[in-house]
């Protein structure tokens, strides 16, 4: 049981919000009951007192459940009025024990609606979180939620500055692409950066798309290319990565940007049954120039849509979520990310997370063999 008693310890110095007469279940329970639940597919406060009632003798192995299983009503009240930023820096002390260097990985870092959370009575818009995904160790870094008055550009630096990210290489689309984000992650971080450039920085844009055409018409720079060819379900699709080494060269325009040694470009053709699509998209990057590195970093960077966003969608069910009122639905966006890192991690081979947590529900010596062990 190790991994339980690890994010036990981790929860251990949440401050509990209950008054202490009232307080007929210890915190951690509550908080480990929910994970549980959630890891098995559970969905709502009510499915998730039914589950534990189901597995209340399993749950006592390393829970101590002084007064049985706590209600769906407690359950909802402690979810509500827990400090998110108290419940996220559980998951940031959690995550840095399981991912205990990001050196050399890619840290992808996206935002995501939460399409449910809106609550029309009390006029709150849908909660939007900025998350980090190391899409190496199937793992979520941290998270900070924009509240409907804030921008996500305004959040980016507070994530950043929540983790330790010491030679990752951190990839943002264009919203992230500004002259603090960069210095952030140069001098506060001491990473190395892949961020998205399009036309919200026009100056920045217009200079770099000038230095591809110059380099097209003159040896001018020295630059790297790396081409991909990728096939298949009637789809051929081509990537060219060109790089250049601007060191030096962006002199009238670096003021405020940090270290912008390399600059890219990914030409993408889509043929599909005929018919072709053409992308080109702009980066700047700190990293030297190699074509294969920055490609790498670029790709890696969509996963955290397909690996992370995809998944709590279609397996998680989180836009159909109804949670909204007060701080549950952060604090539930925050725990279904724990339970999705802990099951996209160790789901076996050859099975995919849906069938997975699907089999755990029904077979718990699945779930102690997989899910609930360092095994």
């Amino acid at each position: 049981m190790d991994t339980i008693i690890s994010l036990g310890d981790a929860f251990i110095t949440i401050h509990d919000p209950r008054i202490d007469r009232t307080k007929k279940h210890k915190l951690v329970d509550i908080l480990i009951i929910a994970l549980c639940a959630t890891i098995c597919g559970v969905e709502g406060w009510e499915e998730i007192e039914i589950f534990a009632e189901e597995r209340e003798d399993w749950l006592k192995g390393f829970l101590e459940l002084p007064n049985g299983i706590p209600s769906h009503d407690t359950m909802y009240r402690v979810f509500s009025r827990i400090d998110p930023k108290e419940f996220n820096q559980a998951l940031l002390r959690w995550t840095a024990g399981l991912c205990q260097s990001v050196e050399g990985k890619v840290v992808a870092i996206d935002g995501k609606t939460l399409r449910g959370s809106f609550d029309s009575a009390t006029g709150k818009g849908a909660l939007h979180m900025i998350s980090a995904w190391v899409e190496e160790n199937s793992l979520v870094l941290g998270q900070v939620a924009v509240e409907s008055d804030e921008n996500e550009l305004s959040k980016i630096p507070v994530l950043l500055r929540l983790l330790h990210l010491k030679g990752a290489i951190v990839t943002i689309d264009a919203i992230g692409c500004q002259r603090e984000v960069t210095r952030i992650i140069r001098e506060e971080n001491k990473a190395d950066y892949v961020l998205a450039l399009k036309k919200n920085q026009p100056n920045l844009y217009s200079e770099v798309v000038h230095f591809f055409k110059v380099a097209e018409q003159r040896s001018y720079f020295t630059s790297d290319t790396f081409e991909t060819v990728e096939k298949g379900h009637g789809r051929i699709e081509q990537r060219t990565c060109t790089c250049l080494d601007v060191a030096g060269q962006l002199d009238h325009l670096a003021q405020g940007w940090k270290d912008i040694i390399t600059v890219a470009k990914i030409h993408a053709t889509r043929e599909i049954k005929g018919k072709v699509q053409e992308q080109t998209r702009y980066f700047i990057s700190s990293l030297p120039c190699n074509a294969r590195q920055i490609a790498r970093a670029v790709r890696t960077h969509w996963s955290i849509e397909n690996s992370l966003h995809w998944s709590l969608d279609m397996t998680f069910r989180e836009d159909a979520s109804r949670i909204r009122k007060d701080n549950a639905p952060e604090n539930m966006a925050i725990l279904r990310r724990i339970a999705f890192s802990l099951a996209k991690a160790r789901t076996p081979k050859k099975m995919t997370v849906k069938r997975a947590r699907f089999r755990m529900a029904l077979n718990w010596n699945f779930a102690l063999e997989h899910f609930f062990t360092n095994n």
